[in-house]
């Protein structure tokens, strides 16, 4: 089949070099490439579905719980929450290895499969007569296994992309991701949608332009299909919607994804045809992975994300504990602050290809790492200026808890709460607000927008390089340690930003992660050397 040059216009999303360019020149034919570009871009939607489908439920998990068992308590929230996480790090090993000796498809369609299965269960749970909440604690869990595919969908853009196309594609993958989530939690939903149940306010008339508060419009008691027992109200309506996105999902990867690999300068691998050839017989690049490198990298991604989990779970009882603010304020404004974060966050993903050439992966890492450090350091309390104090013992208004389900807990509380929650400030069990001088709302902002900044940096650069540093082999067993860790992240960071801030307050706390960011510099420090492409290790390509 004959070779040609493609074209400009034929450009990747968000900027892909095109293999046609002067910078390097790989011979690539026509069909293929297009058919290479259209299966990664599939797993863009994908990315960005599963991201719609988890963000667009979470905020009625609380609400729901409490309606179909009056057992469940905060402490079991967080386990609810954490579920999805536990899940995930179990799979994502899983279907890595699986994805590595059989089409990638396969896990795809499963992993996606398990999770509508999952949402489907979410919408029953309600009908058993006792144990409802252990039901819902499945399904969320199940979802959280079918969320494991992040690890074959990532090792999937790795294999199919050249050393060139690699730093865009990941940051499209993960810009993808964010854009998912801003649909949702992290976002100003929860504060539109508790205005919607208010129903008092004619400013809230307003919001409804935004597409998640439709599910509070269908109300509580909603609508029944008596025939198969399905209720659709506001809770169950979220979980149908994310089932019904899989299923489409499902259709696309079976009509479009194919098999495609290339090697770092973007020659594609003999025998990719998994049901023509074994994997013995696919042809990669001889030469030993760096595991030092990977590990390194492995334990930075953790720390990245555990330090990005444990800033979202503190956002609110931070500012209800500095500010006075009320729940509905908190929850209102700490909504409009992550949205901005997310905004910020994805101009990043779409900015970073050009800074990466010019100053490289490593650089980048370090430079977001040394951002996320000024911006805790720049949380440390100082002055002579206090916060409020909460003298009454109001346990039920005030926000220092020591669970992660408890912690949680804030973000759920109903409106009709709120108008009678008494004071406010910082809770006089908190000992240490007596003598801990109050973090002003400057650093609070200054703060987001740094993290904001170095959050995504170090997100996209730990992908790219660990990819790079696996080479073109099959990823999936690795991508699927690497997603593991950052579950164990997102679980273990709120747990431990809420047992420490709750007992020595901000300045234990955010010194402590002062103290982790500096030991991941010097980590990447010790390592950085090390941090290579597989083939540049091995003098295939020149770095």
């Amino acid at each position: 089949m004959a070779s040609l040059q493609v074209e400009a216009e034929q450009e990747p999303l968000l900027g892909d070099r095109t293999p046609g360019s002067r910078e390097w020149d790989i011979i690539e034919t026509e069909e293929h490439y297009r058919s290479r570009w259209r299966s990664i871009r599939i797993l863009y939607v994908t990315m960005f579905l599963s991201s719609v489908g988890f963000s667009i439920v979470i905020m009625s998990i609380w609400p729901y719980l409490q309606k179909i068992d009056q057992t469940a308590s905060a402490s079991f929230l967080g386990w609810v929450i954490a579920s999805f996480s536990l899940g995930q790090m179990v799979a994502s090993p899983i279907f890595g290895l699986w994805s590595n000796y059989r089409p990638r498809k396969e896990p795809l369609i499963v992993s996606i499969f398990i999770s509508v299965a999952a949402n489907c269960l979410y919408a029953y749970v309600h009908v058993p007569a006792s144990h409802n909440k252990y039901y819902m604690l499945v399904a969320r869990g199940l979802v959280g296994f079918g969320a494991g595919n992040v690890a074959v969908i990532r090792s999937y853009i790795a294999g199919a992309t050249s050393l060139q196309e690699r730093t865009s594609s990941m940051a499209n993958t993960s810009a993808c991701q964010a854009l998912g989530f801003i649909l949702g939690p992290e976002t100003i939903f929860l504060p539109l949608l508790r205005c919607l149940m208010q129903m008092d306010d004619s400013i809230c008339y307003f919001q409804f332009c935004v597409f998640q508060t439709c599910f509070a419009l269908i109300g509580e008691k909603g609508v029944m299909w008596n025939t198969i027992k399905l209720q659709i109200n506001m809770y169950t309506a979220p979980v149908l919607l994310s089932a019904f996105l899989g299923i489409l999902n499902i259709i696309l990867i079976l009509t479009i994804l194919r098999e495609h690999r290339v090697d770092d300068s973007g020659r594609q691998c003999k025998n990719i045809n998994f049901e023509e050839a074994s994997t013995d017989e696919v042809q990669f690049p001889q030469g030993s992975i760096d595991q030092v490198a990977v590990v390194a990298t492995n334990v930075l991604f953790f720390v990245i994300l555990f330090i990005f989990a444990l800033f979202e779970t503190i956002v609110t009882p931070l500012t209800m504990d500095m500010y006075a603010w009320t729940r509905e304020q908190a929850v209102l404004y700490n909504g409009i602050i992550l949205a901005a974060v997310g905004v910020e966050a994805v101009i990043i993903f779409m900015g970073i290809k050009s800074v990466s050439k010019k100053i490289g992966e490593r650089a980048i890492l370090l430079g977001g790492l040394t951002i996320i450090w000024v911006g805790f350091f720049v949380l440390l309390p100082w002055g002579n200026q206090f916060p409020k104090i909460q003298w009454e013992d109001l346990h039920n208004n005030s926000i220092p808890n020591t669970t992660f389900g408890e912690i949680i807990i804030t973000l759920w509380r109903s409106p009709r709460e709120d108008h009678n929650e008494g004071p406010t400030g910082c809770p006089v069990e908190q000992t240490w607000c007596l003598y801990t001088p109050m973090i002003h709302l400057a650093q609070f902002l200054t703060s987001a927008v740094l993290i904001g900044i170095g959050y995504p940096s170090c997100n996209v650069m730990s992908y790219t390089l660990y990819s790079k540093i696996l080479g073109p082999k099959p990823q999936g067993v690795y991508m699927g340690w690497l997603t593991a860790s950052g579950s164990a992240a997102r679980i273990l960071g709120p747990v431990f930003i809420s047992q420490v801030y709750t007992a020595w307050g901000p300045r234990w706390a955010f010194s402590l992660v002062c103290g982790m960011v500096v030991l991941s510099i010097a980590l990447l420090g010790a390592v950085y050397r090390r941090l290579i492409a597989f083939s540049v290790r091995h003098g295939r390509i020149q770095e």
